[in-house]
């Protein structure tokens, strides 16, 4: 059962300046974003990773390739529009706060799953290509890696907002409960069974303890010990 890291990227000028970049062009980190990518990327170095998969726009690859420089032996960058920003159609490129006013903004916070963008994507079709996307390079990186390998997947807020929510088995209606900041790592790990989402929306500590092997494919009954009863989890 491999483990996949979810990264969101850095800030961007478009998040600073409050407005909905989605898919347009040339939207980068801004100075703040490149130093909260180079933090993700220092929390990650203690962690081999087996591949990086990062959205093909900007800002997501600036923060991959961030990653990829601490990494003692960078995997390949593999860029998949699976994990690409939802399509906000007319909505992208608009300022947050006019955005607010329209109807379809109370739709996308107490029913989302009911929402189509004018001119772009459903966010149940969002979730349904993103969580296949994931879930495809998992298969495949446990398959090539073997199974207590880790890897990282760059992404976007809602993207990664909606793989959380299909992984603790919550409707679309209620991803809006989760928040995902940017740079922020969350990790799900995929077992045979089910998912089990181990961390979400963290921006510090120590990560070595995913180089642990899993003892168990199951939850412990109770809690168990955690990683740290385990004199492996530090090389």
């Amino acid at each position: 059962m491999a483990t996949v890291i979810l990264i969101r990227h850095g800030r961007t000028t478009a998040n600073a300046s409050g407005v909905l970049a989605g898919r347009t062009a040339g939207v980068r980190l801004d100075t703040t974003g490149h130093t909260q990518a180079m933090r993700a990327a220092e929390r990650l170095a203690a962690v081999p990773l087996a591949a990086v998969v990062s959205s093909p726009l900007e800002r997501c690859r600036q923060t991959a390739r961030a990653i990829m420089k601490q990494q003692e032996v960078a995997p390949d960058l593999t860029v998949d529009k699976g994990i690409s920003e939802c399509d906000y159609g007319e909505w992208q490129g608009g300022n947050l706060a006019d955005l607010a006013k329209e109807d379809l903004w109370k739709i996308v916070q107490s029913q989302p799953s009911a929402v189509t963008f004018p001119g772009g994507e459903s966010l149940p079709a969002m979730q349904a290509r993103s969580v296949a996307a994931i879930r495809r390079h998992d298969a495949a990186i446990e398959a090539a890696h073997g199974p207590h390998a880790v890897w990282a997947a760059v992404s976007h807020g809602d993207i990664i907002k909606s793989i959380l929510a299909d992984a603790l088995g919550m409707h679309l209606d209620v991803f809006q409960r989760l928040h995902v900041d940017p740079a922020s790592v969350s990790i799900v790990r995929y077992a045979p069974g089910r998912p089990t989402v181990l961390a979400s929306n963290t921006h510090a500590g120590d990560l070595s303890w995913l180089r642990t092997t899993p003892t168990t494919d199951g939850a412990p009954v109770g809690g168990g010990a955690g990683p740290e009863a385990n004199p492996s989890v530090r090389s």
